[in-house]
């Protein structure tokens, strides 16, 4: 599996740019009850199937090191070791949630909350002037590691880091299609809002019961 993992993140990855002689610096202790628990990973994961086998959650644990940016109750953010350009961070929560679908919306807004504090300091000690804020939520979509984290990426003209950018958009087309698109995806968060009422009202009654 971890052949695996670093075959896939080394496949996106520019190499070079972070010395192999350079020394990480371990992170505080901090608790981590909840990445204990096996079965909030993904079926089918190899990291679910041994228990505390979340790199971040070693590292959250003061077990494993890595350059420490930014700490709080909530979040932490390091230094990714294996960059896209120097100063590529990740925001990671403290707590074990293995996708950003599994993150309660208060984690995810707290981890929000410290992107533009952060990202202004990385911005500002690269010299660059712009940023990829990146989630990969998924296989499909290149996540490896199961544990939710926020990429933040420095970028500078012309650094060419992503191909995708060098691709023609086409507009969208205002279509039968387009429309039929638009009603999907709105009847699923319709679906999801009433869903989250009706466990709202539920909990209530249970609370006055």
């Amino acid at each position: 599996m971890e052949a695996r993992r670093l075959a896939m993140i080394c496949s996106h990855i520019r190499p070079g740019l972070v010395p192999a002689t350079t020394r990480l610096a371990p992170v505080a202790r901090s608790n981590c009850h909840s990445c204990l628990n096996s079965k909030q990973w993904p079926s089918g994961s190899d990291e679910g199937n041994s228990q505390n086998g979340c790199v971040f959650c070693k590292i959250i644990r003061g077990e494993s090191p890595a350059f420490k940016l930014y700490e709080d109750d909530v979040c932490l953010c390091i230094l990714d070791t294996n960059p896209l350009s120097r100063g590529h961070s990740l925001v990671i929560p403290k707590s074990h949630f293995s996708s950003l679908k599994a993150t309660p919306p208060d984690v995810v807004a707290a981890m929000c909350s410290k992107v533009p504090f952060i990202s202004s300091a990385i911005m500002k000690a690269t010299g660059s002037d712009s940023f990829n804020l990146l989630v990969n939520n998924g296989t499909a979509a290149g996540q490896v590691i199961f544990h939710t984290h926020i990429h933040i990426i420095p970028r500078k003209a012309l650094d060419s880091l992503w191909a995708s950018e060098g691709l023609r958009r086409w507009p969208l087309n205002v279509d039968r299609e387009a429309s039929r698109l638009a009603d999907l995806v709105r009847e699923q968060l319709s679906l999801s809002e009433n869903s989250r009422n009706s466990k709202g009202d539920e909990h209530r009654s249970t609370m006055r019961a």
